[in-house]
């Protein structure tokens, strides 16, 4: 008898795609700034600005110390930590999903650029620290990233292989990786943090998804259509 060959695994990417942290990532900026004597930006800032990371988003508010984003990263990151989940939250949907694909026996694992210990720490206290059978972080590897390592890294951990995988995230890292990751769908998550500049439909996914329930019913006819 042949192998199953269904949709068996979906990895997700987490700022963005899961989580809504905008809030907490440019409200750590607007701390850092504020010790600095200069005013807030997050009321100004789209969300989207978030997927810069924070040298990203020092360097957006500090644009004329071309110093900033190295200096002041430890006191950003710190700040970030202790306001974690002050704002942050799930996008709507996306609970119902990894319980649906959870309930029909596909793996859900997270691959994230953000440091592993921020994230493991945001899934801790989501009590989501049980829904994934793997999390690769930003620095669990040498590379992240667009990188394909973090994607095979994830899949090895949960025993899967990328021909039965799809990758869902919100930025092209997270489709390059896909590709080169060779996975059975690449996932863009169009409600996530793309910015005016970037061009969804031009990174080389298999569809961008507008909202959650778009990429449920995706994922979930995916499923379902392999298994029948």
């Amino acid at each position: 008898m042949s192998a199953p060959s269904g949709l068996a695994a979906v990895l997700f990417d987490l700022d963005g795609t899961l989580v809504d942290t905008a809030p907490d990532l440019i409200g750590a900026l607007d701390e850092v700034r504020a010790e600095a004597g200069l005013p807030g930006l997050g009321a100004s800032l789209p969300p989207a600005v978030a997927a810069r990371g924070g040298r990203g988003l020092l360097a957006l508010g500090f644009p004329a110390d071309p110093e900033a984003p190295e200096r002041l990263l430890p006191e950003y990151l710190r700040r970030y930590r202790a306001r974690l989940l002050r704002a942050s939250k799930p996008y709507p949907g996306i609970e119902t999903l990894l319980d649906e694909l959870a309930g029909r026996g596909v793996a859900i694992a997270v691959v994230t650029n953000k440091p592993e210990g921020l994230a493991r720490e945001l899934l801790e206290g989501l009590g989501w620290q049980d829904r994934f059978a793997a999390l690769v972080g930003g620095d669990t590897l040498s590379v992240r990233k667009p990188d394909p390592a973090p994607i095979l890294h994830a899949l090895a951990q949960i025993g899967q292989t990328p021909a039965r995988a799809a990758m869902v995230g919100d930025d092209r890292r997270d489709i390059e990786a896909g590709l080169r990751a060779a996975c059975r769908l690449r996932l863009a998550a169009g409600y996530g943090y793309i910015e005016a500049t970037d061009c969804a439909s031009q990174w080389g996914a298999d569809a961008v998804l507008a909202d959650v329930p778009a990429l449920a019913r995706t994922l979930l006819d995916a499923v379902a259509g392999d298994r029948r």
